[in-house]
């Protein structure tokens, strides 16, 4: 039985990981916007009303579908390194590894830019149109979400002690909120204002708005705030001890988001795009490379088969994501290879009828692979609880939940064929303290380089970490079909991908899709400090058969079982088969809905 509705309208769909958000974004398109204005107000509210999973200071990778032209195309919204991270400043401060916490880890604010640049390339509304609503729930408030509370509770002594502007900003005269509460950000709301004003001056042209808001932020007053800060501040971050940053107005000045070609596969007559190794999405397509090689519909859903052929793909597809992805612009990443039908071919022989515990990635073009050295420091530091907090690069308040949920989702679809979707994370309040003045933290987004030369994802200055930021986007016949996403940190091209499985494989429309008893494997190193693993755990949901993941167990799976519906929050849109638009949102949290007219 579907715990929600299967969602179908005629004029638009929006999904995403906060009513809130959702309700932003179909108000776009009853305002005469398309889908790219609707996504773009759905982000910046939720940039305010979850900050424990994004903010202005993060990233965002947004792929889109233009009905105008039929292309897709990247937007990427994850800034680089600073100019002056370079693997001797770390190793100047004793580092062998990015903190997941504190200054140091921060990159160009990747997320501002690049929904100005949607806004001024696609949308049709102006800026105070798509920033209003969020400016409306700073500054009167919001409900504040059990999981942001709780966050909050667990870091409130760091807050009040040491990082005193997140204090300023997230405690209540020094007490922590309770969960439900109306919390506002009004300093945040001044920073969104003053940028709609600096829009405004720059006459009613939507072009020349979105430009002068993307300057006010680059190259005017939030640059300045951000360089003035970490030129001189230092702040306790997961080493225990108070570093500075590298970040600069200068880096900030210096970049814009560059529009890309995304990475593709066919899929069962599926068209599939994501964006290029920078982000991990090619392991999605590498996995369905290796899947269209198996009859999963003949296996069954939920059938041991099922779980562990899947499973034991992933592992995979993940293994070269160890060995072979980063940023192309600074790294020869053979993506042509990794994809290549007939390397996937030979891969898919390693598959066994048993469970494998090896980190084996491939060798595309005869190449030898590269995984450094793993550097598992998963044991917490003594000293108070919010410094084991810091040390562990997740937003999540360790040990005391079950789900991942470190990223957000939006996505929205027209009635005119245009589509997009994006996984907007960093920036959260849990890992780096409140830039004054702006009311939000910059990312830590750093941590996901490595210091190990001659790897791909080697830190070097004006190159991107490679994220775990992973939105994707279907084409069928040429048509826009579906786009969604999902929180989840290293996950999220695992639970999106069983989406799709349930969707194309097992026939599940897209509610039911999203609802589906779930799964993964903790296989490979997480991509967040202190980058742990546990190679033969299957994580499942309760809801499996008892016999199958007793079979599983006899195939030397560690299966290790959560409650119902706490793994992911997939949020999808999409076109169907009468010409409508259809929204898909997972109950999993009780916070993602999608709404349709």
């Amino acid at each position: 039985m579907l715990l929600r509705p299967e969602l179908h309208g005629t004029h638009g769909a929006v999904s995403s990981t906060h009513w809130l958000a959702s309700a932003a974004g179909m108000a776009m398109l009853d305002r005469g916007g398309n889908a790219f204005d609707a996504a773009t107000a759905a982000a910046f509210v939720i940039q305010v009303v979850e900050p424990h999973l994004n903010g202005p200071g993060g990233d965002a990778p947004i792929l889109v579908h233009d009905a105008a032209d039929g292309r897709v195309e990247v937007i990427c919204g994850q800034g680089p390194m600073p100019a002056a991270a370079t693997l001797d400043a770390f190793r100047q401060r004793g580092l062998d590894t990015v903190p997941g916490s504190g200054l140091l880890a921060a990159c160009v604010p990747g997320a501002f830019g690049a929904w100005m640049t949607l806004l001024r390339d696609r949308g049709r509304l102006r800026v105070e149109d798509v920033l209003l609503p969020a400016i409306g729930y700073a500054e009167d408030g919001y409900p504040l979400l059990p999981r942001a509370a709780e966050m909050i509770g667990v870091m409130a002594p760091l807050f009040r002690d040491e990082w005193t502007e997140s204090g300023r900003t997230y405690l209540d005269h020094g007490t922590a909120p309770a969960a439900g509460s109306r919390m506002r950000n009004p300093a945040l709301g001044r920073t969104f204002r003053r940028i709609l004003a600096e829009a405004r001056a720059a006459g009613p042209g939507r072009e020349a708005q979105a430009e002068a808001a993307r300057a006010a932020f680059y190259q005017g007053f939030v640059a300045e705030a951000v360089d003035r800060y970490l030129a001189t501040g230092e702040a306790v971050d997961a080493t225990g001890r108070r570093n500075g940053g590298l970040l600069t107005g200068e880096d900030l000045a210096g970049w814009r988001p560059p529009v890309e070609t995304p990475a593709s596969f066919d899929y069962r007559g599926h068209l599939v795009h994501k964006a290029g190794p920078w982000s991990q999405g090619p392991v999605f397509l590498q996995q369905l490379a290796l899947l269209e090689g198996f009859d999963l519909t003949a296996m069954g859903y939920g059938s041991a088969d099922h779980l562990h052929t899947v499973v034991e793909a992933a592992k995979l597809a993940y293994a070269d994501r160890e060995a072979w992805y980063g940023d192309p612009a600074h790294a020869d990443v053979p993506l042509a290879a990794l994809l290549d039908r007939d390397y996937a071919a030979k891969r898919r022989e390693l598959i066994g009828p048993a469970a494998s515990g090896a980190l084996r990635p491939g060798s595309p073009d005869g190449r030898r692979p590269y995984v450094p050295e793993c550097l598992d420091r998963s044991g917490a530091p003594t000293g108070p609880d919010w410094l084991s907090q810091l040390h562990n690069g997740i937003p999540t308040v360790l040990l005391r939940t079950a789900a991942k949920g470190d990223t957000t989702c939006v996505t929205a679809t027209d009635r005119e064929g245009n589509m997009v979707v994006s996984t907007p994370s960093g920036g959260w309040l849990k890992s780096s303290p409140v830039v004054p003045g702006l009311g939000f933290p910059l990312g830590t987004r750093g941590q996901m380089a490595w210091l190990a030369e001659g790897h791909p994802n080697v830190l070097a200055p004006g190159k991107r970490p490679r994220t775990t930021l992973s939105p994707t986007l279907v084409l069928k016949e040429g048509r826009p079909y579906l786009a969604f996403g999902t929180p989840g940190g290293d996950q999220q091209d695992q639970w999106t991908l069983h989406f799709l499985l349930n969707h194309i494989d097992f026939g599940m429309a897209p509610q039911r899709a999203t609802e589906a008893t779930t799964f993964h494997t903790d296989h490979v190193p997480t991509s967040f400090t202190p980058r742990q693993s546990r190679p033969l755990t299957l994580v499942a949901e309760q809801g499996f058969d008892r016999a199958v993941l007793e079979e599983l167990g006899h195939r030397g799976h560690e299966v290790r079982e959560v409650p119902a519906q706490t793994l992911g929050k997939v949020c999808a849109t999409g076109v169907d088969g009468d010409g409508g638009v259809v929204a898909a949102a997972s109950p999993r949290g009780g916070q993602a809905y999608a709404v349709v007219r």
